[in-house]
């Protein structure tokens, strides 16, 4: 009997560090009462050096402004039960890597999760591109010749992107798919959503334009995230020179994850 308890327990601690072990350490972390910030970077953001810099400046920043609005909203609270003031609070922040294109252009989404008490979670996406020849964080508009408001460089990219979320959204729901907030995306860079450079089957290129949706942008919590995917040659009439050389290849079959 005290072999098979010893068993028992030892098994039970094992998985129970093989399961502390298996959570990420935050690379950022901001405690108070009941609440809690952090921020996670990726293994190849942590080995590029001026872009860990860059990201953690900016990311204690974003820390101590978000705890310290946390505890504001926590001192509105007083008057609720107990059960309800006290429910543990997080705010995360996670940066990701998605692309290297032409040894240069970095893109990565920055994906947000927040938990403040209520029904459910809310999380959004945002995405950023780093030049590592220019050591700063740029747009996607050198790549194109022009990328006005409703132009026709804006007007092909919308278009494509509607047609491959409706794509996706009947392939969730067949039967009655909301594609209101799909129809009323714009053709405009920044109102269209974030996007990234798509990786390639051809090494040093991007095949495309990825866009990331999180919950509420585009369908309902439950439908849950989004992405849209737009081929270079959807748009490659209106590249630049510099957009021109580093566009090229299919996307990869394993960068199409489907449903997050």
């Amino acid at each position: 009997m005290l072999k098979t308890f010893a068993l028992v327990a030892l098994t039970c601690l094992l998985f129970g560090e093989a399961a502390l072990a298996a959570e990420p350490i935050p690379d950022i972390q901001l405690k108070a009462k009941y609440t809690e910030v952090a921020v996670f970077f990726d293994a190849a953001i942590k080995s590029d050096a001026p872009l860990l810099k860059y990201l953690t400046s900016a990311s204690n920043g974003w820390a101590a402004k978000t705890l310290k609005e946390l505890v504001e909203q926590r001192k509105e609270m007083n008057d609720l039960p107990a059960d309800i003031r006290n429910r543990p609070w997080e705010s995360e922040r996670t940066y990701t890597q998605s692309s290297l294109v032409a040894g240069r252009y970095v893109s990565i989404i920055r994906a947000d999760y927040n938990y403040t008490g209520g029904a459910h979670p809310n999380r959004a996406n945002d995405t950023l591109l780093w030049d590592r020849q220019a050591g700063k964080m740029i747009s996607i508009r050198p790549f194109f010749t022009e990328l006005a408001d409703g132009g026709p460089a804006m007007t092909a990219i919308r278009d494509a992107v509607v047609a491959d979320l409706k794509l996706e959204k009947k392939k969730r729901d067949n039967d009655n798919p909301d594609m209101s907030l799909v129809d009323a995306l714009e053709p405009k860079l920044l109102k269209i959503g974030p996007v990234s450079l798509a990786p390639s089957t051809s090494a040093g290129k991007s095949s495309g334009l990825s866009f990331h949706y999180g919950p509420y942008a585009v369908g309902s919590y439950a439908e849950g995230d989004y992405d849209a995917f737009v081929p270079w040659e959807k748009f490659k009439p209106y590249l630049s020179a510099e957009g021109s050389a580093i566009f090229g290849g299919q996307r990869p079959k394993d960068d199409d994850k489907g449903p997050q």
